[in-house]
């Protein structure tokens, strides 16, 4: 059983409601999920395995509740030693270049951090996926029999 950090950057509720099911889904394939409300680094820096669910605000932005933990990753650095990590970014493709922008942020930290993708980035279309839920599902599955692995 892995224990698993989940880190939520969200809007309009939905990230965290995705955040939310992606726990009791993850508990279902026997992990110990958690998710982490105003998170601080130490939460990151000493998680077995890292899954960050964020939408994305105005230009490609990170939603104000994650900032404070993005902005204390860049300025501390901890380096992670290889902690496995994966992100779920939820945008809108009509913004174009900024689609998913704060996940592919988030995703570029940590591996500057020395975190280990486990799996690539899912990109959820809010213009294709009204609710993220069943696209993310999938996925899901896949994270945690990865971490089985």
């Amino acid at each position: 059983m892995a224990k698993i950090n989940i880190f939520y950057g969200s809007v309009y509720g939905g990230a965290e409601r995705l955040a939310d099911s992606a726990e009791e889904q993850l508990q279902k394939h026997g992990h110990e999920a958690t998710v982490i409300d105003n998170p601080q680094v130490e939460d990151v820096s000493n998680s077995e395995y890292i899954l960050v669910i964020t939408s994305t605000t105005g230009q490609g932005d990170i939603p104000d509740n994650l900032m404070p933990l993005f902005a204390a990753l860049q300025s501390q650095f901890p380096l992670l030693g290889g902690t496995p990590f994966a992100v779920i970014a939820m945008g809108d493709s009509s913004y174009g270049d900024t689609f998913c922008g704060a996940g592919k942020q988030v995703e570029e930290l940590l591996m500057e951090l020395q975190g280990k993708p486990l799996l690539p980035r899912l990109d959820i279309d809010a213009l294709e996926d009204f609710d993220p839920e069943p696209v993310a599902q999938p996925w899901l599955a896949q994270f945690a029999g990865a971490i089985t692995k």
